[in-house]
């Protein structure tokens, strides 16, 4: 264990390269002289890389939705056995042996380190917070997990972290998309289910949704924009797509032929791009649930929904890095709903809402473990991962360095 750590809690970056092979370092926040490093050969990592690849339920190149789900359904993150290889296989390709110790040497002192994660382009869709570490034991288990943006977003000069805003939460929940291209991802939200009752705690709070129409309303990005201004979250549970690049991901709201914006049409919508939030004001908090809203670091030059999230003020942002199958997928139990409302209960609380998430994933993995069926599966609950940005000078009061 490097250097003698502090009072607050163990907090290591690990960031990782690719360069034909993997470059991995990493450094506690309480021994910035003291960095690790070592190259990983890309024969080493690449299997489990390709059998992830093969496992989660986002299309390749040129495969529809329902096969892609087809494949994922009958793939290791659907069967227990299968899925647990898989994890074991990722982390002992990922996992450096000397951090290992490390982490376990803090944990034998009953202290729980927190792991901040850069992944490289190739390592973009690991699911960290599920890799399997020990018998029974997933990562989460062991520490807390955020995704580490690039230095160049988390300190870019003039970031500002939003404030605590007006105490306003906006819900956007199935926006109304002209042109009918997407369908409903939680059709007929009822104010009775599980989020309905979750939203409709927050009474006069609640922004963009509102009892007996929690989903499906029309909110354009005026609107939205608006809205954001002064809250204090934000909860969006819809559709994004892909683009070319990490700035041409797009958000689908109630935007129609005369909006303008970076994305062509689709028929009468325009989609909102990461590149269109440009000089917005995000609230400190942000969710998204929606197919592959957290595939930033996917992208060569790492950008995105996170990214433009994190650059109007963000310091918390959940998101998913692959494709999230709805309910409907699944022959019982909704757990694309549970992660909705997990999520939402996470940000709510008042200390830190990415180990509010892992809470949640920890209890999901443990009943995956116990013999839950499908609905307990990975392929929900390991997508979603926590962006945390804080401003640089609240890192370097608590550990005596910059971030």
């Amino acid at each position: 264990m490097p250097g003698e750590a502090s009072a607050e809690t163990p907090t290591v970056q690990l960031k990782f390269v690719d360069a034909g092979d993997l470059y991995v370092t990493w450094r506690w926040q309480h021994a910035p002289a003291e960095p690790r490093a070592l190259a990983v050969s890309r024969a080493l990592v690449q299997p489990a890389l390709d059998a992830l690849t093969a496992a989660i339920p986002t299309p390749r190149p040129g495969e529809r939705l329902t096969a892609a789900l087809d494949r994922a359904f009958a793939g290791p993150l659907a069967d227990r056995d299968r899925e647990i290889a898989l994890s074991e296989s990722l982390a002992r390709a990922l996992i450096p042996a000397r951090l290992a110790a490390e982490v376990n040497d803090f944990l034998r002192h009953g202290r729980r380190p927190h792991l901040r994660i850069q992944p490289s382009a190739s390592l973009g869709r690991v699911p960290w917070e599920s890799l399997r570490v020990d018998a029974g034991e997933r990562m989460v288990h062991d520490v807390d997990v955020s995704l580490l943006l690039p230095a160049g977003v988390r300190n870019a000069p003039g970031r500002r972290v939003s404030d605590a805003g007006d105490g306003s939460v906006v819900a956007v929940i199935d926006p109304v998309v002209p042109g009918g291209a997407f369908a409903p991802v939680l059709p007929g939200l009822a104010d009775d289910s599980p989020l309905g009752t979750e939203l409709l705690t927050l009474g006069e709070r609640l922004r963009g949704a509102r009892a007996g129409e929690l989903s499906r309303r029309r909110i354009d990005r005026d609107r939205l924009r608006a809205l954001l201004a002064t809250a204090s979250r934000l909860l969006y549970v819809g559709h994004v797509t892909g683009g070319a690049h990490g700035l041409d991901v797009r958000m689908h709201l109630s935007c129609d032929a005369a909006t303008t914006g970076r994305a062509p049409l689709l028929g009468p919508h325009r989609p909102l791009t990461a590149a269109d939030l440009a000089g917005w004001r995000m609230p400190a908090r942000v969710a998204l649930l929606a197919c592959g809203s957290g595939r930033d670091a996917a992208y060569a030059e790492p950008a995105g929904l996170v990214t433009a999230m994190v650059a109007g003020g963000a310091e918390h942002v959940t998101a998913a890095r692959w494709t999230l199958p709805t309910d409907a997928a699944f022959g019982a139990g909704r757990p694309f709903s549970d992660a909705a409302v997990a999520v939402a209960r996470a940000h709510a609380e008042p200390d830190d809402p990415a180990a509010a998430v892992g809470a949640w994933q920890r209890g999901r993995a443990d009943a995956w473990e116990a013999g839950a069926g499908l609905e307990a599966s990975p392929i929900v609950w390991a997508a979603l991962t926590t962006a945390w940005a804080p401003p640089p000078a609240r890192i370097a009061s608590r550990h005596g360095t910059s971030a």
